[in-house]
């Protein structure tokens, strides 16, 4: 790759990353707004309640239930960034009727930045969300991340349409096109953090490792 495109795909990636954060940042602040807001929900059903306005509570419930349908709930790994990074990406992929199970416990201080985080998580789930899209049967994504001494772990399964056996670097199917240059550039973070990543595809599932030092 020429040196003047690859420097115009990370100034792209970046941008994308950036956005991405802003979105997701917003969606976390209007979800702490409505539950700084719930105390005065059950004020007013109360005050509803007490005045034997039972039609017009119930109306205020719906109404309210009707908000909460239309707002998912943001997971809770102990890091704001990455709560808002695997909650924009769960949400795509449950509108695509894809399952996805997550077990995380992250500090929220890293050495990663924020951007870069972003950019690693977003591009394998990426990554898995298309493999899951083409494949047949069940699909799913099973997401683990914990701290494993002062090194960040991360593991996902998901269902893939590849049959035979891969293993080494990540790849995608789009090595030319922005999407896999995106899993390079999330390789080439883990590497100049000190860490490293894997895979291994086989029998129609596909798994994904990384571990990166993340704690001073």
């Amino acid at each position: 790759m020429r040196k003047k495109t690859y420097l115009k795909l990370v100034e792209y990636q970046t941008e994308q990353s950036e956005k991405h954060l802003m979105e997701v940042r917003s969606i976390h602040k209007e979800m702490r707004g409505y539950k700084h807001d719930f105390h005065h929900h059950l004020q007013t059903l109360k005050g509803q309640l007490e005045a034997g306005e039972i039609d017009r509570a119930l109306a205020y419930i719906e109404q309210l239930d009707r908000q909460l349908m239309n707002m998912d709930t943001l997971l809770k790994t102990g890091n704001v960034s990455l709560d808002a990074i695997l909650s924009a990406k769960i949400s795509q992929a449950k509108a695509e009727n894809i399952a996805v199970t997550v077990k995380a416990n992250v500090p929220d201080s890293l050495t990663v930045s924020d951007v870069e985080l972003s950019i690693i998580i977003g591009n394998l789930l990426d990554n898995a969300i298309e493999a899951c899209r083409i494949a047949k049967g069940d699909r799913f994504i099973r997401i683990y991340m914990a701290m494993k001494g002062n090194m960040l772990y991360f593991s996902m399964l998901n269902t893939s349409g590849e049959k035979k056996k891969k293993k080494g670097s990540l790849f995608s199917s789009h090595k030319d096109g922005v999407h896999g240059f995106g899993l390079r550039r999330a390789e080439a973070i883990l590497h100049e953090h000190g860490g490293w990543v894997k895979y291994n595809s086989e029998d129609g599932a596909f798994t994904s490792e990384f571990l990166v030092p993340a704690v001073e």
